[in-house]
């Protein structure tokens, strides 16, 4: 699964690195580290970390802004 972060959005408020913390980190108090391609083991806890965010900083692959999964769209 592919992550990506805001960090200009990103205010530092670590939600995502208490859901998710094999994913996102905290280094000191405002500088967030996290791991652009998690693993599918992870997705759930990555949904959460998504919807918990109070400036919607991450977005996932097939993950939508309330941290759902999202059906692929092929047009039928």
């Amino acid at each position: 699964m592919r992550l990506v972060v805001d960090l200009n959005k990103c205010q530092g408020y670590a939600q995502c690195a208490f859901l998710a913390p094999d994913v996102f980190t905290m280094h000191g108090e405002e500088a967030l580290l996290y791991d652009p391609r998690a693993d599918e083991e992870q997705r759930e806890r990555v949904a959460r970390a998504v919807a918990a965010c109070p400036v919607q900083a991450i977005t996932a692959d097939g993950l939508d802004r309330a941290g759902g999964v999202r059906e692929a769209s092929d047009g039928r």
